[in-house]
């Protein structure tokens, strides 16, 4: 029974990486409002689908333009997203039923069901605000956070620690969780970047050949009391001061990672630590060359969503790394 608990431990946070990249498809397809209520669209459980539905839902929201595509992506995403929270769920009843058991762990599963309880909120108030930027970013991040919970809770599981520790890496596991905030606060500007739409206010290499001064003032900007935020509200400055400002965060992101990671590395004893390290970085400078080709190629639809997957599949590495460098037999 334990081992299933595993194994539906590892199904759930798969399905959480398919949330992950379903949710930055629907962002990027302009899907956000493809059905403007929740949990349903347009008052019904599923996509309107007869004529008399679709007329009714004109009817209903006629602010609204009413796409059956856009409102399948948006409904789909909800889908997985209702069935994983379930599975967290269930994650949770397990442990607390077996609390008694020291292999298996209570307080994640039980963080996990609050934070998805959470970002089923965001969900909710996603769609009935309109998008507005600090909830679509904070619903962004509730995302990875799930996502990297689970892979916690699977390591706390599965993964057997080294033999003593590693003595030789073991003192920078402090650094690591400096290279892991350093990331979390590049992934968060990218989310800021999506909600204000602004991935396409910065073009050219390196910098943005755009004529407007960078400005930090305005990056930080709440845009509030909008009727819709859908395709961002604020001005071409602000917008092109966000992606610039993602821009030199990814340089400063790439520089200390790769620092650290070349530390660990040169100092680890085991094969483990020195894999995980390597680990890192490769996925970073493949996330740096998905940057580059996102910007060069004006942002094609199918490297943006390889741009967010691979952001959560560097995230998961740098804490398989910390995991490593913390537990100890």
């Amino acid at each position: 029974m334990y081992k299933n608990y595993k194994n539906w431990v590892l199904v759930t946070g798969l399905l959480a990486l398919i949330v992950v990249a379903l949710g930055a498809y629907t962002r990027l397809s302009d899907a956000g409002l493809g059905c403007p209520d929740w949990p349903g669209c347009y008052g019904f459980l599923t996509v309107p689908k007869h004529e008399a539905d679709i007329a009714q839902a004109t009817q209903s929201y006629p602010d609204m333009m009413f796409e059956t595509a856009k409102a399948w992506k948006e409904m789909i995403h909800r889908y997985f997203a209702g069935t994983l929270g379930l599975l967290i769920l269930a994650l949770f009843v397990y442990a607390f039923l077996k609390r008694q058991s020291p292999t298996t762990p209570v307080k994640l599963p039980l963080l996990l069901l609050l934070l998805v309880i959470f970002q089923a909120a965001l969900g909710m108030w996603t769609v009935t605000m309109n998008l507005q930027p600090l909830i679509v970013m904070g619903h962004l991040l509730g995302g990875f956070s799930i996502l990297a919970l689970l892979t916690l809770l699977y390591l706390r599981l599965n993964a057997k620690p080294i033999m003593g520790g590693d003595a030789g890496a073991r003192r920078y596991f402090g650094l690591s969780l400096v290279a892991l905030s350093v990331l979390i606060i590049q992934i968060a500007l990218g989310g800021w970047l999506a909600a204000n739409y602004a991935a396409p206010h910065c073009n050219g290499l390196p910098l943005c050949s755009n004529a407007q001064p960078f400005s930090l003032s305005s990056v930080f900007q709440l845009p509030l009391e909008h009727g819709n935020y859908e395709f961002g509200v604020l001005s071409q400055q602000a917008r092109m001061s966000i992606h610039l400002l993602h821009r030199i965060w990814a340089l400063v992101t790439c520089i200390v990672l790769a620092l650290i990671m070349w530390r660990i590395y040169s100092r680890a004893y085991s094969q483990k630590i020195k894999s995980c390290a390597v680990s890192v970085l490769v996925v970073l400078f493949c996330q740096i060359a998905l940057g580059l080709a996102v910007v060069h190629w004006h942002i094609p639809l199918s490297m943006a969503l390889a741009h967010n997957l691979m952001a959560a599949i560097l995230l998961l590495t740098l804490i398989r790394l910390c995991y490593y460098l913390k537990a100890r037999t």
